[in-house]
């Protein structure tokens, strides 16, 4: 903790001179993952780290490596091209760097994986980006070939919000190349690399706005005050500042500021701090300490800008875990604005997007986050989406703005709930969620069980795949995102219904683990029962009484589950009936005991 708290006294703008910056180097030089052609250069930087100190290196799937300039220390943070997940270490190193170095050759000129690599840092909040021309030499140190990249690069980036844009030529990509400025160059009156990097002013922005902490500790020092330990993201902070407590909204003041157990009179962005607080209160990790008088926004619904990095299409309706800052929730994309063409920034419509597409959205979380807007804190405004079942990174954004609706629409309290709704009817309520490829028998059997249930005198409603398309989900097709709304819209109905005192079976193929997974959080532990009604393709196709299969089967039928789009079996069902093996009668029984 020691180094730690001495790295960011260093970083402070205090402390120019022994600033610490923070550099992501990404090869444009091929629109492969790995080129062998490259491989002196990608030995040179991963080893030889531009004149690592000391030998110093750390690897967290990227290349981490130090070196000193006569004006600053630079961590140096390398991609790995040679990893299977290098999409994910290319967000993990956009997410730390200060600034961005792409290599082009010149030979080829920008390419789209360069392209890329700017979109990434600029949804994470890079705001000085270098593009270091090597190869130079290959052209004959051609003046316009550099300009002609030059004006590229600024037609692509130019509206990405970078705060500059730096184009330098170089002979080639190994260390010396990069690090000194070429004398055959007398048209280039612009700095060298070195030169560039040390006058980067990467913490004005940071200084400028409002202040903003993590908390990432609270120590109860007594009665009278309360210790908060995290890190300042945005602005600085003194003794005797009023703040606000985010999301409960308390205001306090800061009594004393402490780093490494010593009282300092001024915290900055990057340091790490414990503030005294002049009175105690409620607070919990990941909180936010803002100051009192331009706190960040709360909200639950966002318009952002998306860039979606896994070769599986972004569904809406579909739910992922958005991770901002400290927190993680679910989160859903509700609607697509539309799409970026990556070569002219056309906004195209669009249901969805594939791997590498940029698009405008719109986001529901499932609880209410602390954000700012682009441009006055990168820590609470990009964000990362995570795939709920694998943990891959599948995407990553920038919030613009809170939707209207989120601040104008609340949840209005009624003095009859479900507990008086339930009692009244004298049942418990429940959703029993039926699963199967088509034929499986799940209407069989839930419709027998909703009988059974009738005859107890249970309040019941059977909700069948079928019979809602007819009418709440006759404008979706079957194409993945259509069935993923049509179970989002089911699940929010059937949570209705449990809400007002029934037992509700749902029967419907539901093929996705997600969209089930999802449809069990709307409710109670408990109040969810699922039912993997189980029978083998080959079974369901000689039933087949709807004629169904035979129409996939001759391509007259797109989409079909079990033929060209997938069925995901449950993996943990409360109730798993093999078909072959258990009568519909001994299906029922078994789930009316757990109904009791």
């Amino acid at each position: 903790m020691t180094s730690f708290n001495n790295r960011t006294l260093n970083t402070s703008p205090g402390n120019h001179n022994n600033q610490t910056v923070r550099v992501m180097i990404c090869n444009g030089i091929s629109d492969q993952l790995h080129d062998s052609s490259n491989d002196k250069m990608n030995h040179t930087l991963s080893h030889d780290g531009l004149h690592m100190a000391h030998g110093e290196t750390a690897v967290l799937n990227s290349a981490h490596h130090l070196f000193r300039s006569d004006k600053r220390r630079y961590i140096i943070v390398k991609p790995s091209e040679h990893h299977e997940q290098h999409m994910r270490t290319m967000v993990l190193a956009a997410s730390i760097a200060d600034a961005a170095i792409m290599l082009v050759d010149a030979r080829k000129g920008i390419l789209s994986q360069t392209r890329l690599h700017c979109k990434i840092a600029a949804m994470l909040g890079i705001r000085h980006v270098v593009m270091a021309v090597g190869q130079m030499d290959a052209v004959h140190v051609d003046e316009k070939t550099f300009n002609t990249l030059v004006s590229d690069l600024n037609a692509f980036a130019g509206s990405a919000g970078f705060a500059d844009i730096q184009a330098i030529p170089v002979p080639g990509f190994n260390t010396n190349d990069l690090l000194r400025k070429c004398a055959d160059m007398p048209w280039y009156a612009g700095p060298s690399l070195p030169e560039y990097l040390d006058t980067l002013d990467v913490f004005d922005i940071h200084a400028q706005n409002a202040f903003r902490m993590q908390i990432h500790w609270v120590n109860q020092q007594n009665t009278d005050s309360q210790g908060i330990c995290g890190q300042i993201i945005a602005g600085t902070v003194h003794p005797g500042d009023a703040v606000r407590i985010l999301p409960a909204g308390t205001q306090t003041q800061i009594k004393t500021l402490l780093n490494d157990c010593n009282e300092i009179q001024v915290g900055h962005a990057g340091d790490i701090v414990t503030a005294i607080l002049t009175d105690p209160a409620e607070i919990n990790c990941g909180d936010i300490l803002a100051a009192a008088n331009a706190p960040p926004e709360i909200a639950d619904q966002f318009e952002a800008n998306l860039l979606w990095l896994n070769k599986n299409a972004m569904i809406p309706g579909r739910q992922y875990l958005m991770k901002l800052a400290c927190k993680e929730v679910t989160a859903t994309v509700t609607g697509i604005k539309y799409r970026q063409d990556s070569q002219t920034g056309a906004r195209l419509a669009t249901k969805t997007l594939n791997l590498n597409e940029a698009g405008r959205v719109s986001l529901s979380t499932g609880a209410p986050l602390i954000f700012d807007r682009h441009g006055k804190s990168r820590s609470l405004n990009s964000f990362l989406l995570i795939d709920r079942q694998s943990l891959e990174t599948v995407g990553i954004g920038m919030i613009d703005f809170a939707l209207r609706r989120a601040s104008n629409i609340h949840w209005q309290m009624h003095e009859l709930n479900k507990a008086t709704r339930s009692a009244q009817k004298k049942q418990t309520p429940k959703c029993v969620w039926f699963t199967g490829l088509s034929g499986s028998g799940k209407s069989t059997i839930a419709n027998l069980l909703e009988k059974r249930l009738y005859q107890e005198n249970k309040h019941t409603y059977l909700l069948d795949g079928d019979n809602v398309r007819h009418g709440l989900c006759r404008d979706l097709g079957f194409t993945e995102v259509d069935r993923v709304e049509n179970i989002r819209r089911v699940s929010e109905v059937a949570k209705l219904m449990v809400d007002a005192g029934l037992i509700v079976l749902v029967s419907f193929i539901s093929p996705f683990r997600s969209e089930r997974r999802m449809a069990r959080e709307l409710f109670s532990e408990d109040e969810f029962i699922e039912v993997f009604v189980d029978t083998d393709l080959e079974e369901c196709e000689r039933r087949d009484v709807k004629g169904l299969y035979a129409k996939a089967r001759s391509g007259d039928l797109a989409n079909f589950t079990g033929i060209d789009s997938p069925y995901e079996p449950p993996e943990s069902p409360e109730v798993h009936i093999p078909t072959t093996a258990l009568s519909p009668e001994a299906a029922i029984e078994h789930i009316l005991r757990l109904l009791k």
